[in-house]
C-alpha cells in the first residue's frame, strides 16, 4: 500500500507524469515488499513554495508512505537517489531544492476496510 506524493512549483505536463509515475512505479521495489502494483502516484504542480525564503527556481517535496511499521533505511537511500534523479531529469529540480519524507504508517485503509 504505498502511496508517493509529489507537490512542485513547475509545472507537470500530462507527459511528463506519465514519466515520473513510470519511474516511481520502478523505484517503489526498493522498499521490500512494495510494487507497482499497489501503487498509488499524486502529482500537485503550480504549487506555491518556498525553500530557505526563496522561490524562482525549480523546488519540489516527495512523500513516500507505505504501510507498515518501518521502512527499510538501504532501500529508502537507493530510493532517495532514484527519486532524485526522477524529479532532476523530469522536473529541472536540483536535489539540493529536494526533500524527501519517509513514513511508515501502521494502519492503512482499502476498499471499505483497514489493513
Amino acid at each position: 500500500m504505498p502511496c508517493i506524493q509529489i507537490k512542485t512549483n513547475v509545472e507537470a505536463a500530462k507527459e511528463t507524469a506519465e514519466r515520473i509515475k513510470a519511474g516511481l512505479g520502478q523505484a517503489i521495489a526498493f522498499l521490500p515488499g512494495k510494487t507497482e502494483e499497489w501503487l498509488m502516484v499524486a502529482i500537485e504542480d503550480h504549487c506555491q513554495m518556498y525553500f530557505g525564503g526563496e522561490t524562482g527556481r525549480p523546488i519540489a517535496i516527495a512523500e513516500v508512505k507505505i504501510l507498515g511499521d518501518t521502512v527499510d533505511r538501504q532501500g529508502a537511500e537507493k530510493m532517495t537517489g532514484e527519486i532524485t534523479r526522477i524529479l532532476g531529469d523530469h522536473l529541472g529540480v536540483a536535489p539540493r531544492d529536494l526533500y524527501i519524507k519517509y513514513e511508515a504508517l501502521p494502519d492503512w485503509g482499502w476498499n471499505g476496510k483497514n489493513f
